[in-house]
């Protein structure tokens, strides 16, 4: 039963990702298809967008990849945890 918990946690970051990478594409598009019509180019707009969701994708690849998660934690206040032993 943990293990289904554990999928799904993994899944939403991979969902979140790929959500992430398609607002990039299409505001990359949006912004193409605005400074072609009207000749202006929003800088800051487009360095703000892409910072922001470039760093949410940065943050939840790291998590994926490195498997930051608090379930591999050891929990101390188990009782079968023993400082001394290397057992669990």
């Amino acid at each position: 039963m943990k293990r289904r918990k554990q999928r799904s946690k993994y899944r939403s970051l991979t969902l979140y990702v790929v959500f992430s990478i398609a607002m990039i594409i299409l505001y990359s598009v949006v912004e193409l298809v605005t400074a072609t019509l009207t000749g202006i180019s929003h800088d800051t707009l487009t360095t703000c967008f892409m910072s922001v969701f470039g760093g949410e994708i940065l943050c939840a690849c790291l998590i994926k990849i490195f498997k930051l998660k608090q379930d591999n934690v050891i929990d101390n206040s188990d009782p079968r945890y023993d400082e001394g032993s290397d057992e669990i």
